[in-house]
């Protein structure tokens, strides 16, 4: 009895000595990343069982023994089951995080977030392209969502997102910004419908690519379309040839004459959809855009627009800025490249000119085309 006794005796301590270790080990320092790195980029498959989570552990040498890290688990289940639960993902585990920090990390799902940034005035054609492309998504896209129906932004997922779920994402984005964007729009604009409003904010996105200014040219866009004068905005053109991609070259005065849907040179009033996903700034300036009488705007040559009221006001702006285009070409050696008719010049928004202009509400061609405003 009493050797039995003390076999009983020496085994409690026995335990006792392993679990203080155990309970000492699992707030240790663990291993350092190798290579010097700040941390260890640690995969675990969905349905991944504690034994093959800590192998994968030990694998990537965050843990040095895969059986400890099981077992000291089990103990921290029989008080807590919540916080020792793992959970699949991607996780980012730090240099020398001990077992306990990185069983806090596993059971609260922190995986890394991957993010895919839309950038504003992107088709949606280019759009699922960039998402296509991205090799932390998953499955297929679809198809080419509707024009317009996207809202730019940059999003946040985590590895193996769906291409379809995250476009469904960027879809109730949009619609949700809209629908507190459309509540509070001005009372006074003439736009008739969401669907007026984004395709008006797509041709703003194209026209420049200063927020400050969008809400004016906003107002000169509105203000064409009240007096039924021509929107004449090259963009429009550009996406009825190409769906918006680089033309690569001026736009031929055949191309302006064409009556087709979307040569705002030629048709009345706005095209039949967006050409291109507007961002926040753009849809905002449409529903609230800025008061001002102005019809008419033109590059300065430094970044922005000039705007005018009258043709007289026009007239003087377009000769300043031909006066501008003619020195700076004649400063630059060699030539430089002639500035595109699409609007784009060197990555920067220029809008052509019109060195002749309309006569207002009518739009009479010349013989020398009118290009815009």
């Amino acid at each position: 009895m009493r050797r039995f006794l003390l076999i009983l005796l020496i085994l409690a301590v026995i335990a006792a000595g392993v679990a203080e270790w155990a309970n000492a080990a699992w707030d240790a320092p663990g291993p350092p990343a190798i290579s010097g790195e700040k941390e260890t980029v640690v995969l675990i498959a969905p349905g991944s069982r504690t034994r093959d989570i800590a192998r994968a552990l030990e694998k990537k040498r965050v843990l040095k023994y895969a059986l400890l890290f099981q077992f000291d688990l089990a103990l921290k289940r029989l008080f807590d089951p919540k916080a020792a639960t793992l959970k699949a993902g991607e996780y980012a585990i730090p240099s020398q995080a001990s077992m306990a920090t990185i069983a806090k990390i596993l059971a609260e799902g922190k995986s890394i977030q991957h993010k895919l940034t839309i950038a504003e005035g992107l088709t949606s054609d280019m759009v699922l392209k960039l998402l296509q492309l991205d090799p932390v998504l998953v499955g297929d896209a679809g198809p080419v969502p509707e024009e317009g129906s996207l809202l730019p932004e940059t999003y946040l997922f985590t590895r193996g997102e769906t291409r379809a779920h995250l476009l469904a994402q960027m879809a109730k984005a949009q619609a949700k910004f809209l629908e507190e964007k459309w509540a509070a729009r001005d009372p006074n604009t003439s736009l008739k419908s969401v669907r007026d409003a984004v395709i008006l904010a797509s041709i703003v996105e194209k026209e420049t690519s200063l927020p400050q200014e969008r809400r004016h040219i906003a107002a000169v866009f509105l203000n064409r379309l009240k007096i039924g004068m021509r929107l004449q905005t090259d963009p429009t053109v550009i996406y009825g040839l190409t769906k918006g991609y680089p033309l690569g070259r001026g736009i031929r005065q055949s191309e302006l004459d064409a009556a087709t849907p979307y040569n705002t040179y030629v048709i009345a009033g706005l095209p039949p959809g967006p050409i291109c996903n507007p961002g926040k700034d753009s849809l905002a300036a449409v529903l609230n855009p800025e008061q001002s009488d102005d019809l008419f705007f033109v590059a300065t040559g430094h970044g922005g627009h000039v705007f005018a009221s009258t043709i007289s006001e026009q007239a003087r702006n377009v000769t300043a800025y031909r006066a501008f285009e003619k020195k700076q070409q004649a400063a630059q050696s060699p030539p430089a490249r002639a500035v595109e008719t699409n609007g784009r010049a060197d990555g920067t928004t220029v809008t052509v000119l019109d060195p002749s202009l309309p006569k207002l509400p009518a739009t009479q061609r010349q013989k020398k085309r009118a290009r815009h405003r």
